[in-house]
Protein backbone atom coordinates (compact mmCIF):
# COMPACT_ATOMS: atom_id res chain seq x y z
CA UNK A 1 0.00 0.00 0.00
CA UNK A 2 1.03 3.53 -0.68
CA UNK A 3 1.52 5.93 2.22
CA UNK A 4 -0.75 8.70 0.95
CA UNK A 5 -4.05 8.08 -0.80
CA UNK A 6 -4.73 8.89 -4.43
CA UNK A 7 -8.11 9.03 -6.13
CA UNK A 8 -8.81 6.30 -8.67
CA UNK A 9 -11.72 6.64 -11.07
CA UNK A 10 -13.22 3.22 -11.66
CA UNK A 11 -15.74 2.47 -14.39
CA UNK A 12 -18.39 -0.15 -13.65
CA UNK A 13 -20.32 -1.85 -16.43
CA UNK A 14 -22.70 -4.77 -16.89
CA UNK A 15 -24.88 -6.11 -19.69
CA UNK A 16 -25.73 -9.64 -18.53
CA UNK A 17 -28.35 -10.63 -15.97
CA UNK A 18 -29.33 -8.20 -13.21
CA UNK A 19 -27.18 -5.32 -14.44
CA UNK A 20 -28.08 -2.92 -11.63
CA UNK A 21 -27.63 -5.70 -9.08
CA UNK A 22 -24.14 -6.46 -10.42
CA UNK A 23 -23.19 -2.78 -10.14
CA UNK A 24 -24.61 -2.55 -6.61
CA UNK A 25 -22.67 -5.66 -5.55
CA UNK A 26 -19.49 -4.23 -7.07
CA UNK A 27 -19.94 -0.92 -5.23
CA UNK A 28 -20.47 -2.80 -1.96
CA UNK A 29 -17.35 -4.93 -2.52
CA UNK A 30 -15.26 -1.90 -3.51
CA UNK A 31 -16.34 -0.16 -0.29
CA UNK A 32 -14.75 -3.08 1.62
CA UNK A 33 -11.31 -2.75 -0.01
CA UNK A 34 -8.54 -2.01 2.50
CA UNK A 35 -7.28 1.54 2.64
CA UNK A 36 -10.08 2.72 0.36
CA UNK A 37 -13.29 4.68 0.45
CA UNK A 38 -15.78 5.68 -2.23
CA UNK A 39 -15.98 9.47 -2.27
CA UNK A 40 -18.33 10.01 -5.25
CA UNK A 41 -20.54 8.08 -7.68
CA UNK A 42 -22.07 9.07 -11.00
CA UNK A 43 -25.62 7.94 -11.72
CA UNK A 44 -26.06 4.66 -13.58
CA UNK A 45 -26.62 5.14 -17.31
CA UNK A 46 -27.47 2.81 -20.16
CA UNK A 47 -25.09 2.78 -23.13
CA UNK A 48 -24.79 0.94 -26.40
CA UNK A 49 -22.05 -1.69 -26.70
CA UNK A 50 -18.71 -0.84 -28.30
CA UNK A 51 -16.61 -3.18 -30.42
CA UNK A 52 -18.75 -6.33 -30.57
CA UNK A 53 -22.13 -4.62 -30.93
CA UNK A 54 -24.41 -7.67 -31.24
CA UNK A 55 -25.15 -7.81 -27.52
CA UNK A 56 -27.48 -6.18 -24.98
CA UNK A 57 -26.96 -2.57 -23.85
CA UNK A 58 -24.72 -1.85 -20.89
CA UNK A 59 -25.49 -0.22 -17.61
CA UNK A 60 -22.49 1.94 -16.68
CA UNK A 61 -21.35 4.07 -13.78
CA UNK A 62 -18.16 5.78 -12.59
CA UNK A 63 -16.96 5.98 -9.00
CA UNK A 64 -14.20 8.02 -7.41
CA UNK A 65 -12.25 5.86 -4.98
CA UNK A 66 -9.78 7.34 -2.54
CA UNK A 67 -7.26 4.56 -2.00
CA UNK A 68 -3.84 3.76 -0.67
CA UNK A 69 -3.71 0.57 -2.78
CA UNK A 70 -1.00 0.46 -5.41
CA UNK A 71 -2.43 0.36 -8.97
CA UNK A 72 -1.74 -3.35 -9.60
CA UNK A 73 -3.12 -4.31 -6.18
CA UNK A 74 -6.27 -2.34 -6.99
CA UNK A 75 -6.48 -4.06 -10.39
CA UNK A 76 -6.18 -7.49 -8.73
CA UNK A 77 -8.91 -6.59 -6.23
CA UNK A 78 -11.24 -5.36 -8.98
CA UNK A 79 -10.66 -8.49 -11.08
CA UNK A 80 -11.45 -10.62 -8.03
CA UNK A 81 -14.75 -8.74 -7.65
CA UNK A 82 -15.50 -9.31 -11.35
CA UNK A 83 -14.86 -13.05 -10.95
CA UNK A 84 -17.10 -13.20 -7.88
CA UNK A 85 -19.94 -11.97 -10.13
CA UNK A 86 -19.29 -14.61 -12.79
CA UNK A 87 -17.14 -12.57 -15.17
CA UNK A 88 -15.85 -14.62 -18.12
CA UNK A 89 -13.09 -13.35 -20.42
CA UNK A 90 -13.76 -15.41 -23.54
CA UNK A 91 -14.75 -12.69 -26.06
CA UNK A 92 -12.93 -9.35 -26.20
CA UNK A 93 -15.51 -6.57 -25.67
CA UNK A 94 -18.20 -9.25 -25.42
CA UNK A 95 -21.12 -9.56 -23.00
CA UNK A 96 -20.20 -9.56 -19.32
CA UNK A 97 -21.83 -9.70 -15.93
CA UNK A 98 -19.40 -7.13 -14.59
CA UNK A 99 -16.57 -5.04 -15.97
CA UNK A 100 -14.44 -2.88 -13.66
CA UNK A 101 -11.86 -0.62 -15.29
CA UNK A 102 -9.39 1.76 -13.70
CA UNK A 103 -9.83 4.76 -15.97
CA UNK A 104 -7.77 7.46 -14.30
CA UNK A 105 -5.85 8.44 -11.18
CA UNK A 106 -5.56 11.99 -9.88
CA UNK A 107 -1.78 11.79 -9.39
CA UNK A 108 -0.48 8.64 -11.10
CA UNK A 109 0.04 7.23 -14.54
CA UNK A 110 0.68 3.55 -15.12
CA UNK A 111 2.35 1.87 -18.08
CA UNK A 112 2.50 -1.83 -17.25
CA UNK A 113 1.71 -4.86 -19.44
CA UNK A 114 -1.38 -5.54 -17.27
CA UNK A 115 -2.54 -1.96 -16.77
CA UNK A 116 -2.36 1.40 -18.51
CA UNK A 117 -3.69 4.51 -16.78
CA UNK A 118 -5.10 6.76 -18.08
CA UNK A 119 -7.10 4.02 -19.76
CA UNK A 120 -6.18 3.88 -23.48
CA UNK A 121 -9.87 4.00 -24.50
CA UNK A 122 -10.77 7.07 -22.42
CA UNK A 123 -10.73 9.43 -25.41
CA UNK A 124 -13.09 7.09 -27.31
CA UNK A 125 -15.73 6.63 -24.63
CA UNK A 126 -17.96 9.67 -24.36
CA UNK A 127 -19.91 8.11 -21.49
CA UNK A 128 -16.71 7.83 -19.39
CA UNK A 129 -15.92 11.47 -20.11
CA UNK A 130 -19.47 12.46 -19.16
CA UNK A 131 -19.33 10.42 -15.95
CA UNK A 132 -15.95 11.87 -14.98
CA UNK A 133 -17.31 15.37 -15.53
CA UNK A 134 -20.26 14.55 -13.25
CA UNK A 135 -17.70 13.60 -10.58
CA UNK A 136 -15.95 16.93 -11.09
CA UNK A 137 -12.90 15.41 -12.82
CA UNK A 138 -11.78 16.60 -16.22
CA UNK A 139 -9.50 14.27 -18.08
Amino acid sequence: MSESPDVAYVALGSNVGDRSGHLAAARAAIRELPGSRVIAESPEEETTPLGFVDQPPFLNQMIALETTLEPLALLDALQSIEQSRGRMRDLHWGPRTLDLDIVLFDRQTVNHPRLRVPHPQLAHRAFWQRELALLGRDQ
